[in-house]
Order: C-alpha cells, then structure tokens, then sequence
C-alpha cells in the first residue's frame, strides 16, 4: 500500500489536478491549508503561491505534497476528497462488505473480511469507478484506517488494475 504523499506523486496528473481543483472550488479551508504547508515547506509566503495560475501552481503543490515531510498534509487532502467527492465509492465497496457506515465513514473496521466478499468489492468498484480512483481509494482505506487484511495488501501490491 502506498501512503498519502506516494499516492499524489504516482497518481495521473490529471487526477491529481482533480483533486487539488475540488479542494479550491469546493472546500477553501482545506485548500489555503495546503497551500500554506507547501508553502511553509518551501520557504515561501503563500501569497506566493496563490499569485500564480493555477496551471502552473498546482503542478508545484503536487510536487511538494509527494514528499514525505508533507504527508499529513497530502493524507488531509485526499480524506477530503474521497469523503466529500467519493462518497458513492466509499459507500458501495462497504455495502459490499456488509460493514456498516455513515455516508462512508466507519467507527470501527473488522479485524478480517471475507476474501470472497473483498474480491468482489473490489471488482464492483473498479466496474463503477475509474481504476485510479479506485486505487487511490483504496491504498488510502489500507494505510489511513488501520485495515489490515492480507489479501487487500495483496490485492494492492499485484493487481495491475490498481497500480498507476
């Protein structure tokens, strides 16, 4: 599985513009936050930044969020996006799961699922949903939430359908 600052530095740019697009239209805390570490990780005022079109200043808030340093960082943007962009996504792999969860968000995770039930989560989403998205989705439910299913690893580290 890959962490948060992994995720954007391999994901497609233009899922990555995606992202950061979402953030500055639907979600401007989340936005200026990001901006602002990057900026403070680069030794800049975010004025600087923010100056900038936004062809050439997200390609530069990518490039940074895909360091480690930023990782909380880069994990805040994607949480966001994945709960408040996703959220069909979220929902349908955990319905598929029968785990039970509000809009996408789960108290608590199993320690072990059904591997025959995963496979089929797993295809189901990438039958509804863009392979990237899905893979981003995924490395992001493995890393973030503690989810340590053997097969998922698995799933994640071989198949090709869920590599960029």
């Amino acid at each position: 599985m890959l962490t948060a600052h992994e995720l954007l530095g391999f994901m497609p740019a233009a899922l990555s513009e995606e992202i950061l697009s979402f953030a500055d239209t639907e979600d401007k805390p989340l936005y200026k936050a990001t901006v602002a570490a990057v900026a403070q990780a680069r030794k800049f005022r975010p004025v600087f930044l923010l100056q900038q079109p936004r062809a050439r200043r997200h390609p530069t808030i990518v490039a940074a969020l895909a360091k480690p340093a930023l990782d909380a960082a880069a994990q805040a943007l994607l949480q966001a996006w994945l709960l408040k962009k996703q959220t069909a996504l979220l929902c349908g792999f955990l319905d598929a799961l029968g785990i039970a969860h509000k809009d996408g968000t789960v108290d608590t995770l199993p320690d072990t699922v059904d591997d025959a039930k995963l496979r089929a989560a797993v295809d189901g989403a990438l039958a509804r949903h863009a392979a990237p998205v899905v893979a981003v989705y995924l490395n992001a439910f493995a890393g973030m939430n503690g989810a340590k299913w053997p097969l998922l690893d698995e799933m994640l580290r071989s198949d090709a359908r869920l590599q960029f």
